[in-house]
């Protein structure tokens, strides 16, 4: 790594980072300049693997990957994050690449692919999207977190009866089902809506769906 490709301490960066994989020292310093202009923080690497043993702060980000590099080849390397469960939108560039690459690299859900050279503006437009759509996911990631932990609080009984709320069963239906009283029903009914935090059974229905909840025929 060059010396121009030192950034500063994360603490002094405060909402994104774009991490750089190119081992042209060139490409190195004309991408720290020019991501740091934008007051982005910058971290780069010259092969995969440097890029694999460093830390990925729990911020939005964003990867600008060089389709060839001393250790790998970029498309390679991309399928070798999703397998390693690192998930971060891919900005790639090459001075080398064709249609085909291309159309590989943005099937297996690359934000863009850029010939070099290309306009800053480009890069820029590109490095927007990903770290858009990087927020985006983030944002999912933590509502999603939070529904495990209510639906981890039901009881099995509001589980139940939550899978069948979602089906269109009507109390009556389900205390037959369960073979309870209906006021049984409206209890455990009425708790679980409380620890799912559903305004509304739409509400509840859009949460289950989340959660990959199962509906009872």
């Amino acid at each position: 790594m060059s010396q121009y490709a030192k950034t500063a301490s994360l603490e002094e960066d405060s909402e994104q980072i774009v991490f750089v994989v190119d081992d042209d020292e060139s490409m190195q310093v004309a991408m720290t300049h020019l991501f740091r202009s934008m007051n982005f923080h910058v971290k780069v690497f010259s092969t995969g693997a440097a890029f694999l043993g460093s830390e990925f702060p729990d911020i939005p980000s964003c990867l600008v990957l060089d389709i060839r590099l001393p250790d790998t080849n970029g498309l390679e390397f991309q399928g070798v994050l999703a397998k390693a469960g690192i998930h971060i939108p891919i900005v790639f560039m090459t001075g080398h690449g064709d249609i085909p690459m291309s159309v590989k690299a943005m099937k297996a859900g690359a934000i863009d692919f850029l010939p070099k050279p290309f306009r800053d503006q480009d890069m820029l437009d590109a490095l927007t999207r990903a770290l858009d759509e990087d927020r985006r996911r983030r944002n999912e990631g933590k509502v999603l977190s939070q529904l495990r932990r209510l639906f981890e609080s039901l009881t099995r009984r509001e589980r139940e009866v939550l899978s069948f709320v979602i089906s269109g069963l009507m109390n009556k239906e389900i205390a037959h089902r369960l073979q309870v009283s209906e006021i049984t029903v409206k209890i455990h009914r009425g708790h679980m809506m409380k620890k799912m935090e559903a305004r509304s059974v739409a509400d509840l229905v859009r949460k289950a769906e989340m959660l990959g909840v199962k509906r009872t025929n």
